[in-house]
């Protein structure tokens, strides 16, 4: 065991603790101006690490491919969890998407699903070791995979998440051989689609904003409409986005300093803890706070690569292209929303953000990262 873990990638581990340390004290800053409302989140998020290390070490010792004989029932069973959630699952904030567990915490099966999607699409993609994918046989069956979870998810609805199952899916049909020419196909159709729904949108808008009303999920009006037609939202609808823009451009060079975030204290930027943390990273820390932190995201990633080209099994490779692809567009999503360039969401900002099941399974695919590193030595064709 102990010389398992000496080849473990220690600088990720190095890492980890950074993103550890930085996680509490931006939790910390953001639940301050709330006083009794968010009691303790920063411990909390303290505690969870702690657990996410003892996950990381425990996940690095298993061997990965014994999840991958299992994966379809790995996978069975987390449809099965989303079934479960959307029907029995009380309502927060307008989703049905998290299951209560003792001690009040809540447990979100779409988070664990990313994982299992991605070990089950690395089992059937190693089905065809390393040869051009077949688009009846191969590329629509790995699709429709995806797409059972995908719609399970939308319905919660949780349109954050059943995004990151696409990104999923692009980021390990391409690096599992896709033909460049069903790859020319799945843009063409990913353009068109984009336009349709756009044109749809724009020409039934009054009726969409009526019947999502009508069913108590304006909100997604709101964030859609808010994205596609900024000149039409009201103040209300663009509250979020404008305020992060500010703030983020106010903490200029240096920010405004540790704790004294003005518009976060002042409670103008919602979820600072959770979805809007990088509003705390850039309204305190300024330009350099938030360029550290994408460093250390970029190389976190690279990491990652490195260990995914050293990779004698290419089911190991997949898998942690999956991850990474998914890291990567959290990021993207998350930042990019906060500075108007992508529409809100709800991605929250992977190993930064509040958020205990998010950094749980974030873990337990770091951990699935370091098995696949050590147990690359036993490889054997089977």
């Amino acid at each position: 065991m102990l010389f398992k873990l000496k080849k473990l990638d220690w600088v990720m581990v190095g890492i980890l603790g950074i993103f550890m340390v930085l996680s509490t004290l931006l939790v910390r800053s953001a639940i301050a101006p709330y006083e009794n409302q968010f009691v303790d989140y920063d411990i909390k998020t303290l505690a969870f690490y702690i657990v996410g290390f003892i996950v990381v070490f425990a996940v690095s010792l298993v061997d990965y491919r014994s999840l991958l004989k299992y994966s379809w029932y790995i996978y069975g069973g987390g449809c099965l969890m989303l079934v479960l959630v959307y029907l029995f699952a009380p309502e927060i904030n307008g989703a049905r998407s998290w299951f209560t567990l003792p001690g009040k915490l809540q447990f979100q099966p779409a988070e664990l699903v990313k994982i299992i999607l991605i070990l089950m699409t690395a089992y059937l993609l190693g089905e065809r070791g390393g040869k051009p994918l077949r688009f009846r046989r191969d590329v629509l069956p790995i699709g429709f995979i995806t797409l059972i979870p995908f719609i399970l998810v939308l319905i919660q609805p949780d349109l954050g998440n059943a995004i990151i199952y696409l990104i999923i899916l692009v980021a390990m049909l391409w690096i599992g051989n896709t033909k460049y020419t069903h790859v020319l196909i799945g843009l063409s159709a990913v353009v068109a689609a984009l336009i349709l729904f756009v044109t749809l949108f724009n020409t039934y808008n009054a009726d969409i904003k009526s019947y999502l009303e009508e069913h108590n999920k304006q909100h997604w009006y709101q964030r859609i409409n808010t994205f596609i037609n900024p000149e039409q939202a009201t103040n209300d609808d663009k509250h979020q986005s404008t305020y992060a823009k500010i703030a983020i451009g106010s903490g200029g060079l240096l920010g405004d300093g540790y704790m004294k975030g003005e518009l976060k204290n002042k409670k103008f930027v919602p979820y600072p803890y959770s979805d809007s943390i990088f509003v705390v990273v850039g309204e305190e820390f300024g330009f350099l706070g938030s360029a550290f932190l994408l460093l250390v995201y970029f190389l976190f990633i690279y990491r990652m690569i490195l260990i995914a080209l050293h990779c004698i099994d290419k089911r190991g490779a997949y898998i942690i292209v999956g991850i990474a692809a998914m890291f990567l567009f959290q990021i993207f999503e998350n930042v990019g929303m906060m500075i108007g360039l992508m529409p809100i969401t709800g991605i929250t900002l992977p190993f930064i953000s509040y958020g205990g099941t998010s950094l749980l399974i974030n873990m337990l695919c770091i951990g699935l990262v370091f098995s696949i590193k050590l147990h690359q030595e036993k490889y054997e064709v089977e």
